[in-house]
């Protein structure tokens, strides 16, 4: 119960600014108010600031007009708590559950921009994995950045986890060695690490593209998973970043870090709408615990109890 409190505390915190703009804290966008177009348009304006987008709060809205009609609101506590309805509804349908018990190893590809804390996630990723009995491998797969060799052997020291890599080189190689290896030693989970892209950066995206065609030849039907991990401050960026990278990889899931009190959580709404993908883990902190499976409930209470 105090690590789930604790957990709750830290996403209401990694929300903050969020919260501040919603009026979650002081209930200045809410409290005491009559439902009137004066109200509406403080939410819109409210929710365009917390980086819902254009389209995604122009839909949240029409449906809370609806509601407010249909359920006779009349004041605004009983407004947040048909906000909070209609989030949910939004956000539920990302949920969903790592689940890696179907294959051995289960091989997990993680892409991102550079910057947008990828190398960390999978540090976080392979611990919460562990704490779940699961025996887990590290593939250092970008290649083209020392730093990031560096980066993921440190958190595979840190967590006691098995890195495979090398000194430049190519980075399918490197990945076609680590299922080697993970077989071999008979590996639950191996992380694949690519090195950050711009998803304008066309020639380098068919990089990660051939990453995961060596993968496939090593293991067919691999990878099993293909996440991109956003960082939480990027704002409307990060959807044309799913947009990208989908399209190039056919992601299976998200991870959405750095909500650290700046971040602006509403993206999450506009990616709901515009690219309805899983939104498999969030990250609150530097802390080697602060990534946990992204809860559709938890978040919204999170932004509006």
């Amino acid at each position: 119960m105090l690590a789930a409190t604790s957990w709750a505390a830290r996403l209401k915190a990694g929300l903050a600014r969020t919260r501040e703009i919603l009026g979650s804290d002081v209930g200045t966008l809410f409290s005491g108010r009559k439902i009137d177009e004066a109200l509406f348009d403080e939410l819109e304006a409210a929710l365009l600031s917390a980086d819902c987008g254009v389209e995604a709060t122009g839909a949240l809205l029409d449906d809370l007009r609806g509601r407010a009609k249909k359920q006779r609101i009349e004041d605004g506590i009983a407004l947040k708590a048909a906000l909070k309805a209609a989030l949910l509804e939004r956000l539920a349908p990302l949920e969903r559950r790592l689940e890696t018990g179907a294959h051995k190893p289960c091989v997990i590809v993680i892409a991102g921009v550079n910057g947008s804390g990828k190398t960390t996630s999978i540090g976080k990723l392979a611990k919460w994995l562990q704490g779940r009995g699961l025996n887990v491998m590290l593939a250092a797969g970008d290649t083209f950045r020392a730093a990031a060799r560096e980066q993921l052997a440190a958190w595979g020291e840190r967590n006691g986890v098995t890195v495979i890599g090398q000194q430049g080189g190519d980075p399918g190689a490197v990945v076609f060695d680590a299922i080697g290896a993970a077989n071999a030693r008979g590996a639950d989970v191996l992380i694949a690490d690519t090195a950050g892209r711009l998803p304008t950066q066309l020639h380098l995206m068919e990089e990660i593209r051939k990453v995961k065609r060596v993968i496939a030849k090593a293991m067919p039907g691999a990878p099993h998973e293909t996440l991109l991990v956003l960082d939480g401050g990027t704002g409307q960026n990060a959807i044309a970043q799913v947009k990208a990278f989908d399209d190039a990889l056919g992601l299976t899931g998200l991870i959405l870090t750095k909500l650290d009190g700046s971040a602006k959580g509403g993206v999450i709404l506009g990616i709901a709408k515009a690219k309805p993908i899983p939104l498999l883990f969030v990250g609150v902190g530097e802390g080697i615990d602060d990534l946990r499976p992204f809860v559709a409930s938890e978040f919204v209470e999170a932004l509006l109890d």
